[in-house]
Order: C-alpha cells, then sequence, then structure tokens
C-alpha cells in the first residue's frame, strides 16, 4: 500500500445530499489534507435508473462552495470495463461463479447471477473510530456481487475502484460497518489491500433519529440559497461529532485542515442543531469586514430601502443574509420609511394609568432638548446623552424610554429609540413626537 493517504468521497447522484452525508466527505477531505494526502470524488452511478446528471451537478457545485476542492475525479460508470475484467478473473479462479436463479418478480425468467464463494471465515479488522471489529461471514452466504458480467453490484465494484484508485483511507458512515467483512473477502479475493477503515457514528435530527431527506434534511445548496456562509457551514458541520479537545469553536478552513484529529471523532451518534450552525454563522459573520457586510446587506434590501444607516441595525438582528428578506416581508423595517399607525395606549408605560398624566409632559421635554441639536450631530450617542439626562430624573426611566420607542418604531419590539431616531434624523424624529403628543 501506498504511504501516501487517499481518501475518498463517492456518493451517488440518486438524490439531492444532506449536510450528514457532506460531513464524511469534510471528514475525509480534512483528513487528506492534513497529511498532505489526495481528496479523491468518485461520482458511484451505476444505477442507471436514479442516478441523474442534474444530481451529479450539485454534488460538484456543494463541495466547490463548501471548498472542498478534490484532486482527482472518477465516475464509477467509466470503471465497468475493469470490474467485468475482475469478475472474469475470479470465476476463472473459482472465487466466484455464475448462478442461474428464478427471478424474485413472479415472470419466471432465469437470470444469471454471479455469486460470490464465501469461505465463511471469521474477519477482524481495526477500525480507527470503533476499535477492533470482528464478525463471521458464514450467515453472508453466498452473496450476489452482480447481476451478470456487465452489471457490478456495490460491495464488487467499490472494493475495484478503491483499489484501482489507489484509496488508503475509507472515511464513511456506521451504515456501512456491515458492509466491510463482504468488501474484504472480495478484496483478498483479487489481491487488493485492505484500507484503513474509519465508521463515522450517525448524524441524528432534533428528533433523535437519523438524519434524513424523508423527514426534512435540506440539501447543502439549500443552505446557500438561506444565505449561509459556506466557511460556517464547513465549520459547523466538522462540529457535528468531532471537536479538537478545546474551548474554540470558530475555525476557518484552514484551522480544520491544522487541527482535524479522527482519534477525536466521538463514538456514540451526534446531533445536528439548526440553532447551533446559526450561531455558527453569525460567529463568521462577525469575522467579516465593513465593507463586505455592506454590500451583503443592501444587496438584500429592495432598492427604495437601501440606507447605509440602517446595516447596523440589520446585521444585529439577523443570522445569515436571507433574514434580512424575511424583516422586509414581514413589515420589520417599515417604520424607517412611514409613519407608524398604532393605538395610542400603546404610549402608556406599563400600562399604569396615572403615568399618561406625565406623558405628554415627559415628551415635550424630549422634543426640547432635540430641537437644540444640530441635524449634523443627530447622532445615536448625542440623542441617548440628551434623552437619558431626563430619563435618569425621573421615577423610571421607562416613563420617557418607552413612549419616545414606540412613538419612533409602533413596534412592541424594535431597535432602542436612539438608534432609530439617527436613522430617522432629526425632523422625522420630531414630527413623530409631536403626533405621540
Amino acid at each position: 500500500m501506498s504511504s501516501k493517504v487517499v481518501t475518498r468521497f463517492a456518493p451517488s447522484p440518486t438524490g439531492l445530499l444532506h449536510l450528514g452525508t457532506y460531513r464524511t466527505a469534510i471528514f475525509s477531505y480534512l483528513y487528506a489534507k492534513k497529511n498532505n494526502g489526495t481528496f479523491v470524488l468518485r461520482i458511484e452511478d451505476t444505477d442507471k435508473e436514479r442516478s441523474k446528471k442534474e444530481y451529479e451537478e450539485n454534488i460538484i457545485e456543494s463541495l466547490k462552495w463548501l471548498g472542498l476542492d478534490y484532486d482527482q475525479f472518477y465516475r464509477q460508470s467509466d470503471n465497468l470495463d475493469r470490474h467485468k475484467f475482475y469478475l472474469e478473473k475470479m470465476i476463472k479462479e473459482g472465487k466466484a461463479y455464475i448462478s442461474k436463479e428464478e427471478a424474485k418478480d413472479g415472470t419466471g425468467e432465469i437470470k444469471e447471477l454471479v455469486r460470490f464463494k464465501n469461505p465463511n471465515i471469521d474477519i477482524t479488522f481495526h477500525d480507527e473510530i470503533k476499535g477492533e471489529v470482528k464478525m463471521n461471514t458464514t450467515d453472508l452466504n453466498d452473496f450476489v456481487i452482480a447481476r451478470n458480467l456487465n452489471e457490478p453490484l456495490f460491495h464488487l465494484a467499490v472494493v475495484i475502484d478503491d483499489f484501482e484508485e489507489g484509496i488508503t483511507h475509507v472515511i464513511r458512515g456506521e451504515d456501512h460497518v456491515s458492509n466491510t467483512p463482504r468488501q474484504i473477502l472480495i478484496q483478498r479475493a483479487i489481491g487488493a489491500p485492505t484500507p484503513i477503515y474509519a465508521h463515522l457514528p450517525l448524524v441524528l435530527g432534533a428528533d433523535k433519529l437519523k438524519l434524513s431527506k424523508r423527514r426534512g434534511a435540506l440539501p447543502i445548496t439549500s443552505y446557500k440559497d438561506m444565505g449561509f456562509l459556506p466557511e460556517a457551514i464547513l465549520n459547523g458541520v466538522a462540529f457535528v461529532g468531532w471537536n479538537p479537545g478545546t474551548d474554540k469553536e470558530i475555525f476557518t478552513h484552514d484551522e480544520l485542515v491544522k487541527d482535524f484529529d479522527l482519534s477525536k471523532v466521538q463514538k456514540s451518534p451526534a446531533v445536528f442543531n439548526e440553532e447551533k450552525l446559526n450561531w455558527f454563522n453569525k460567529e463568521h459573520m462577525k469575522l467579516l469586514s465593513t465593507e463586505e457586510v455592506n454590500k451583503n446587506i443592501l444587496e438584500n434590501l429592495p432598492e427604495n430601502m437601501r440606507n447605509v444607516k440602517l446595516v447596523p441595525i440589520i446585521f444585529e438582528r439577523i443570522t445569515k443574509w436571507g433574514d434580512i428578506k424575511n424583516m422586509v416581508s414581514v413589515g420589520e423595517l417599515d417604520f424607517f420609511f412611514k409613519q407608524p399607525e398604532y393605538d395610542k395606549s400603546k404610549l402608556i408605560y406599563k400600562n399604569v394609568q396615572s403615568s399618561t398624566l406625565n406623558i405628554s409632559e415627559n415628551i415635550n421635554k424630549a422634543i426640547s432638548v432635540l430641537e437644540e441639536l444640530n441635524e449634523n450631530n443627530f447622532t445615536k450617542e448625542n440623542v441617548k446623552e440628551v434623552l437619558m439626562k431626563i430619563a435618569d430624573s425621573l421615577e423610571s426611566r421607562g416613563e420617557l424610554l418607552h413612549p419616545v420607542r414606540f412613538a419612533l418604531s409602533g413596534l412592541d419590539k424594535s431597535p432602542d429609540p436612539f438608534v432609530i431616531a439617527e436613522v430617522l434624523g432629526k425632523n422625522e424624529t420630531l414630527a413623530r413626537l409631536q403626533k405621540a403628543i
């Protein structure tokens, strides 16, 4: 076996793949790069009926977006001649045989399957995550390895492809553990070395069941469309069932390569948490330059809302770029662009009736001090300074700050009144406060 590490990601293009599947690609990639090795992408497209070109293209697009650049690319369907060569060789050597059997579809048709001649032995292999695994192959019987000489099945094709492509490390999901004894038997039959195996524990959804497309697991490209950063998805998915053994959680691509260690992969199933992924994304957004943040936020706003003063307000309230369009669609930003309509009783602080006597007086005080501010100095810091002097003189700050904020936004939940005032500007702020009175 070559001393150089060669890993592979070998998906079938029979559907859109979810994050759990791409975790396998991420771990395989990180392990290869950590060891200055080669990362192979092999599209396993021998299922002609279900394999689709658009799914293959989606896999390639997703890997590219994540920054998982593969060094070599293969399609399993291109290897059919080699599969046939090894099949004929195994039959000739008595390690496999053609079995004429009646089709199970009830037609009575006789088919010629190729079965592997099982030596019925114990197979032991070392797994980098699970440790030593021992299985007896007797229960497998003489298993089918091809529908005919031109149609190899999964176990045979995978073994031959891994051998021909020089794969040294097979990092894949735990659901493949039971496949390994069959594949080791085939490896021995064709004279191929056994690669080093690492079977990753399952990825579970929030319902603690295996993450799957059937129960709403999203393809990677959906996260791209929602406005997640690829660096955050890479970081977040890498942390599903792995951590570096330190408190550090935010990693760049290169830091993940440097610190990745298969021995730190947990042995029990890992739960994928959408909220945690949002957190990873927000942390990576914070690492972006001001120019990059401004560009992305303004691009996601309608043209009539592209006010750079809104950027910090929006940035504080989002975890991904797609949240901006949601804010716009539910009218969360409308009050910045038109005077809000609201029930006047909402101006009352904590619904205390006695405070109504003071509301007009307090808002009038606010208007007086704000009028003295120059339009050019109408910043959130200056607005806060003059308003807090009034608020601190009252029994409760809320007696001023609540009605001012509500007069400006008309919303139960909104940014603080100082921020809103800066965005609205002096004239509009005073007009809204006057309306409240």
